[in-house]
């Protein structure tokens, strides 16, 4: 009996997406994003700073909770949108950090588990906050920064509200 050339290509294929599959839904779990703080020497009023304005444990992480919110921060280093937005994000960690999960993306250098996130929720502009229930629900997606005063918090909070 002769093989099926073409049956075996489409099941090596087909195996090859289990595999990749497999791998990065193993990736991507893992532990959030933790110790959330804010980068030394930033400005918050040019882009002059060279750090990604946070700075944390297990920053690399990309995975979405599946019995918790999730929210997921995009931005990059040299923005001081994305460094007042981080303030923000930063100064409500403490109070939200054992009640939601949180992403911090670095755009500049995503980890391969956070590639798929980049994909769906950001949208070209930075900072990003991407908000999402323990449902799976997206509550919010948009960029900008959530306050037009540096500090305010107030919707931020009750984004973050809403997801839990």
């Amino acid at each position: 009996m002769k093989p099926n050339i073409r049956a075996l290509a489409i099941f090596s294929s087909i195996a090859a997406v289990l595999i990749f599959t497999v791998v990065l839904a193993a990736e991507v779990t893992g532990p959030p994003a933790t110790d959330l703080k804010l980068a030394p020497d930033l400005s918050f009023s040019d882009d002059s700073s060279d750090n990604f304005p946070i700075e944390g444990k297990n920053l690399s992480d990309g995975s979405i909770a599946n019995d918790q919110a999730t929210v997921i921060f995009f931005g990059t280093a040299n923005c001081w949108n994305t460094a007042r937005e981080a303030e923000r994000l930063v100064r409500l960690y403490p109070q939200y950090k054992d009640k939601i999960r949180f992403v911090v993306v670095d755009l500049r250098s995503p980890s391969r588990a956070q590639r798929p996130l980049i994909v769906r929720y950001y949208h070209g502009y930075i900072p990003t906050i991407a908000v999402i229930d323990s449902a799976g629900n997206v509550l919010y997606d948009r960029a900008g920064e959530t306050a037009s005063e540096r500090g305010d918090t107030s919707n931020l909070q009750k984004l973050l509200d809403s997801a839990r």
